[in-house]
C-alpha cells in the first residue's frame, strides 16, 4: 500500500500545491462520501418503504459508537451471564429491536415470523458471515463454514449418512455408556462433575461413529494408560483447547484472524494428523476394493467408510469429519448435562421418569420380559420424549444465532408503532435470534415459561417456529436423531443402574446458573451431582 500512497500524495502536492490543500480536498472528499452514501440509503429505505411499508429500525443503545454496548455484551460473557444479559435486554425493548456497535447496525429478535424468515423463507438473502474464516484453521471447509453452493454440495453429501438406519444402531453406544456407568460407581455416594465425563462419553461415540475407532477417554484404571494410545490422548486434549480459541475467534468476527496464537496452530496440526490418519486408512481401504473394507469394518456402519465412496479428496474428507464432530459431541455433552442438572433439583419428575423406564425396559439391561432399547423404543417412551424437550426448551445447545444480510431485504414484522410492520435490513447487517430466549417467552409457553414441567408437552399444544433447539429451514441439523438417540439410550441406561440422584451444589444466587456460551452452551462450573444405588 505504502507504495502507492507515495507517489500518489507526490503527484496531488505537485498540482494542489501543499500539504494543507491537500488536507482540505481529502475532507471534502469525505463530506461528499458520506453525504452520497446517506442520500443512496434515503433512496433504497424510501423504494422498499414504497413496495411493502418496510421501516428501518432506529438504535436503542445512545452511546458513542456503541462502545459501551460492546463492553457491557463482554463483561456479561465473561461473567456467564450473557442469556441473562439478552432476556433483560428484550423485556426493555420488546421482541424485535435494533442496536448499534462499533458503527454496524444489528437487529435483535425473537420473532417466529421473523426467524423463520432467517432460515426459512428468505433463506437465499442471509448468509453465515465471519463463521468461515474464523473456523476455517481448525475446520476447513465444511457443512457449518460454508455458504452458497459449497454447503449445498456438502448437505448433499452428508445427508444419506444421518438416514434412520445409520442413526438406529443403538447397541453400538452401550460400550461407551459401560465405561461412564464405571466412573460413576466409583465416586458412589460422592458427588461427582457429571458434565465433563458426558463429554468424554461423546467425545468417546463420536469418533467411534465417524472414524471406526473411538479415543476411549473414559477408559479407567492403572492399564488404561498401557491400552489407550498417546496420540488419542493428545488429540482429546488438542481438540477441546482448539474448540475454545475457536469461540474466542467468533466473538472477534472480522478481526478473528488476530487470534492465531502458535499453541493453537500446534493444537490444530494435532487434530489435523489425527483425523488424516483415519482418512487415510479408509482411501487405502477403498483403493484396495470391498474386501479391504470389509475386512476392517467388519460389515458395521462407520461414517468415514461411507462418505469415501461419495468422495475420495482427503482434505473434503477431513473437514467434514471434523465440522461433525464438532457440532455431534458438544451438543449431545450439553443436552445430557442439563438433564441431570435439571433432574437432581426436581425428584418428582427424576421417579416419574424412572418409573416409566423401569416399565418398559427393566431395572437392568436386557430385562427379560421387558423391551430392548432401541430406536423405536426410545421414540415411544412418551415421559423421556417430554422431559427432552422441556430440557432443549430451556436450554438449548446452541442459544444464540447469527446471520448476516447478502442484499438488501425485508423480515417480516418488528417495525413501526405498533411493532407489527416489516422491518428492512440492510446488506451486510447482523440479525441475531437467542432462542433461549424465545423459549421462555409467556406468551408462548405460560406464566411458568421459566418453569421445568415436562407436562406442559402432553398439554396438545403445538409449536413451530416458537421452537427450535434444531435449528430450522434448509440448514435444519441433519444430526438432532442421531443426538435424540443417544441421550435417551444413555439417560435410560443410567436410570437402570442407579435408583438416587442428588443435587450436590448450593442455589444459585440469583436463581440462574452459570452459563459458559461458546459454540454452544454448558454450564460453567459444572454439573455436581450424586448418583447411586441404594
Amino acid at each position: 500500500m505504502l507504495p502507492l500512497v507515495l507517489p500518489l500524495a507526490t503527484w496531488l502536492v505537485a498540482v494542489v500545491g501543499s500539504p494543507k490543500s491537500i488536507a482540505v480536498l481529502l475532507v471534502v472528499f469525505l463530506l461528499v462520501r458520506s453525504v452520497v452514501k446517506k442520500l443512496n440509503s434515503i433512496k433504497v429505505e424510501r423504494q422498499f418503504a414504497d413496495k411493502g411499508g418496510a421501516v428501518r429500525l432506529g438504535s436503542v443503545n445512545a452511546d458513542f459508537f456503541g462502545i459501551q454496548r460492546v463492553r457491557t455484551i463482554i463483561r456479561s460473557l465473561r461473567a456467564h451471564k450473557l442469556m441473562e444479559y439478552m432476556t433483560t435486554e428484550f423485556g426493555k425493548h420488546g421482541t424485535t429491536f435494533g442496536t448499534s456497535a462499533l458503527g454496524k447496525q444489528n437487529v435483535w429478535t425473537i420473532e417466529p415470523e421473523n426467524i423463520k424468515a432467517l432460515l426459512a423463507t428468505n433463506f437465499n438473502d442471509f448468509g453465515l458471515g465471519t463463521r468461515h474464516d474464523a473456523f476455517l484453521p481448525l475446520l476447513g471447509e465444511g457443512i457449518f463454514t460454508l455458504d452458497n453452493e459449497g454447503w449445498a454440495h456438502s448437505r448433499a453429501m452428508l445427508r444419506p449418512q444421518f438416514t434412520r438406519h445409520q442413526v438406529s444402531e443403538v447397541a453400538k453406544l452401550e460400550p461407551h455408556v459401560n465405561n461412564l456407568i464405571s466412573c460413576l460407581r466409583l465416586s458412589d455416594t460422592e458427588s461427582c462433575n457429571v458434565q465433563d465425563l458426558f463429554y468424554h462419553l461423546t467425545l468417546d461415540s463420536a469418533t467411534d461413529f465417524l472414524f471406526g475407532e473411538s479415543v476411549e477417554s473414559l477408559r479407567l484404571g492403572p492399564e488404561a494408560g498401557d491400552k489407550t494410545d498417546n496420540h488419542k490422548q493428545d488429540f482429546a486434549h488438542a481438540f477441546n483447547y482448539t474448540q475454545e480459541v475457536l469461540a474466542l475467534r467468533a466473538q472477534m468476527q472480522a478481526f478473528c484472524w488476530l487470534l492465531n496464537p502458535k499453541p493453537f496452530r500446534e493444537a490444530t496440526a494435532v487434530v489435523h494428523k489425527f483425523v488424516d490418519y483415519y482418512v487415510n486408512k479408509a482411501l487405502d481401504a477403498h483403493s484396495h476394493g470391498a474386501a479391504k473394507i470389509e475386512a476392517i469394518t467388519g460389515g458395521r456402519y462407520i461414517f468415514l467408510y461411507a462418505l469415501v465412496e461419495e468422495t475420495q479428496d482427503p482434505k473434503i474428507l477431513r473437514d467434514q469429519l471434523l465440522n461433525i464432530l464438532l457440532a455431534g459431541r458438544d451438543t449431545t455433552a450439553g443436552l445430557l448435562s442439563w438433564t441431570f442438572y435439571l433432574l437432581a433439583r426436581h425428584p418428582r419428575v427424576f421417579h416419574k421418569l424412572r418409573q416409566e423406564i423401569i416399565e418398559l425396559f427393566g431395572a437392568e439391561a436386557n430385562s427379560p420380559g421387558k423391551q430392548q432399547i432401541t430406536f423405536e423404543s426410545l421414540k415411544n417412551s412418551t415421559y423421556l420424549r417430554y422431559v427432552l424437550n422441556e430440557v432443549l426448551r430451556l436450554y438449548p445447545s446452541v442459544p444464540v444465532n447469527n446471520r448476516y444480510a447478502v442484499r438488501d431485504t425485508v423480515l417480516p414484522v418488528g417495525g413501526g408503532p405498533d411493532g407489527k410492520s416489516p422491518i428492512l435490513i440492510r446488506k451486510t447487517e447482523r440479525v441475531t435470534y437467542p432462542v433461549y430466549v424465545m423459549h421462555r417467552r409467556k406468551d408462548f409457553y405460560g406464566n411458568d415459561a421459566d418453569d421445568f414441567r415436562p407436562e406442559r408437552w402432553a398439554e396438545g399444544k403445538s409449536w413451530t417456529w416458537e421452537y427450535l433447539p434444531f435449528n430450522g429451514g434448509p440448514r435444519i441439523c441433519l444430526g438432532q436423531q442421531y443426538a435424540l438417540t443417544e441421550a435417551g439410550y444413555t439417560i435410560v441406561r443410567l436410570l437402570q443402574e442407579f435408583d438416587t440422584l442428588e443435587n450436590a451444589e448450593p442455589p444459585e444466587t440469583d436463581g440462574f446458573p452459570l452459563k459458559r456460551t461458546t459454540l454452544t452452551m454448558s454450564k460453567a462450573d459444572g454439573v455436581q451431582i450424586r448418583l447411586y444405588k441404594k
